[in-house]
């Protein structure tokens, strides 16, 4: 008897495990970076309760550990909330990308927003959206964004109850995180060689301004330097 008829749902099972290990999988990878915010963020002066309502609400890496190293660093509380809004402006992207597949309303749209990240966006858009009308695409979306929204907070709760008994960050190498999470989040970007003129550039600003200006404030003016390179890149485009 031929097995043809209950093929498609077979390789839809077989994708479907695939889906779900590599969601679990990318959730327990950001687990340990998690808890080196949580540690962070408390050794810097926050407490367990602020620390995880910026896990849970802000919930997105790069700018939490860009809020809470500018006020660790001594910047203002303006500073430091800009800065973290300019980091996340790229989830607003990944939203526009995203909404046409997920075909979200109401109360589902505002769970998506909040799941909307780099590694629920990536696993997504690595799965074809024509397969099975998106469906894929949609599992790998919300399994991953689910995943990494529990491990993200259960780490981060972890490493703000467990900052007292780690003592000094420094100690534990904890506070090369918020730089370390900063490469980690720019080294993908960097493909070609305008982006690595674009990367060196902005660097360059950065530590020519920081012995004059308040912490987190030479990031926001480096945002100068991306902006003055894209509308160089339209005009290049426009007048070919």
């Amino acid at each position: 008897m031929s097995l043809t008829g209950s093929d498609p749902a077979i390789h839809w099972h077989v994708e479907r495990r695939g889906i779900l290990v590599n969601a679990v999988s990318v959730g327990l990878a950001t687990a340990a970076y998690g808890v080196s915010f949580g540690a962070i963020s408390v050794t810097g002066g926050l407490t367990v309760l602020q620390t995880q309502v910026l896990s849970v609400f802000m919930f997105t890496g790069g700018s939490q550990f860009a809020l809470v190293g500018v006020l660790i660093a001594g910047g203002g509380g303006a500073s430091a909330v800009a800065t973290s809004v300019l980091l996340g402006v790229r989830n607003a992207f990944y939203g526009v990308t995203m909404a046409p597949v997920l075909r979200v309303t109401g109360i589902q749209r505002m769970i998506a927003a909040q799941l909307t990240i780099d590694e629920s966006t990536a696993m997504a858009v690595s799965r074809s959206v024509e397969h099975d009308d998106g469906r894929a695409s949609r599992l790998a979306f919300w399994s991953t964004g689910l995943s990494v929204f529990v491990f993200w907070n259960l780490a981060t709760l972890a490493g703000a109850l467990g900052a007292s008994a780690l003592g000094d960050p420094r100690v534990w190498g904890l506070d090369a995180a918020i730089p370390a999470g900063f490469i980690a989040l720019v080294w993908p970007r960097l493909r070609d060689r305008r982006s690595w003129a674009i990367g060196l550039c902005a660097a360059a600003v950065a530590l020519a301004l920081t012995p004059f200006l308040r912490p987190g404030v030479p990031v926001l003016v480096t945002a100068v330097v991306a902006v003055i390179a894209g509308v160089t890149a339209v005009r290049q485009r426009a007048a070919a």
